[in-house]
């Protein structure tokens, strides 16, 4: 029997890199479907195909870490507080009552309340960041220095959120202080020679996930990478339909971009590896 509840995945490595993937998730069990405006909705905004984009990392002996649950339950990337990751700009709650672009995700008079939402943080929250806590500490026993990688999608388009089109790499550190520089770096330069476009702390400079575990005086360097979604799969510009999204997985299509990708995670292992 697993020690871990049916909606949580973890895959142990020994090599100093823990793969959080937090936005994946699809599934919403019954007891949380109650006023949802429909299924497709409450799914629009995962992290489309990031498990089979970021597959690779198997080879790489890291520890993945991976909720099943879709955020529309609860996103396990934001502050259980309440405070805004982005004080002045849209963005959505610990149980999301909108999508990303705006859309009600619950009838009227239906949204999770007070006491649901602490239900579903004790249920799915806490646990996630419980693990993430406890891999790290585990690979800290036989490492001096662990790299934390989370890894995200979003589409490119979303005027809601962010003005114009997203850049294709997105890397996140919460304006350098949740890593080295001197792995911020490396990173970017890796992107710059991709052929893909991107930013550092842009729009999106790390959620709650990088910011709290992000502690380079102690050893963990943690790093978000948000990625627009028509660097890997084939994205519809703008606003999406139901008949059209999400798009499938075309390995070929996503080939360019993922090489880019294993770059970034040896390179993180070197990183780690190199601080002993």
């Amino acid at each position: 029997m697993s020690e871990y509840p049916d909606w949580l995945t973890v895959v142990r490595g020994e090599a100093p890199l823990v793969v959080s993937l937090p936005h994946t998730g699809t599934e919403i069990p019954a007891a949380y479907e109650r006023g949802l405006v429909s299924p497709w909705l409450a799914r629009k905004d995962a992290d489309w195909w990031i498990e089979r984009l970021y597959d690779f990392v198997a080879d790489l002996d890291a520890t993945v870490i991976r909720t099943t649950i879709s955020r529309t339950v609860i996103d396990v990337n934001r502050d259980p507080s309440g405070v805004s990751l982005y004080p002045g700009q849209a963005t959505t709650e610990l149980c999301p009552t909108t999508t990303f672009d705006g859309e009600p995700l619950y009838e009227p008079g239906t949204e999770p309340t007070e006491d649901e939402i602490a239900e579903r943080r004790v249920r799915f929250f806490d646990p996630y960041h419980a693990t993430l806590r406890a891999e790290i500490n585990r690979l800290q026993a036989r490492h001096a220095t662990v790299v934390v990688y989370d890894c995200h999608s979003i589409r490119s388009v979303i005027p809601r959120l962010f003005d114009g089109t997203l850049p294709h790499f997105n890397i996140g550190t919460n304006g350098g202080t949740t890593c080295a520089p001197s792995l911020s770096d490396a990173v970017e330069k890796i992107c710059l020679g991709s052929g893909f476009s991107h930013v550092v702390n842009g729009r999106f400079k790390g959620g709650y996930i990088t910011r709290s575990l992000g502690d380079p005086r102690a050893g963990i360097h943690a790093v978000q990478m948000e990625l627009a979604c028509r660097g890997y799969m084939k994205e519809p510009p703008g606003p999406v339909a139901e008949c059209e999204w999400p798009s499938v997985y075309d390995e070929d299509y996503a080939a360019p971009m993922r090489t880019a990708l294993t770059l970034i995670l040896q390179t993180c292992l070197t990183f780690a590896r190199s601080k002993a």
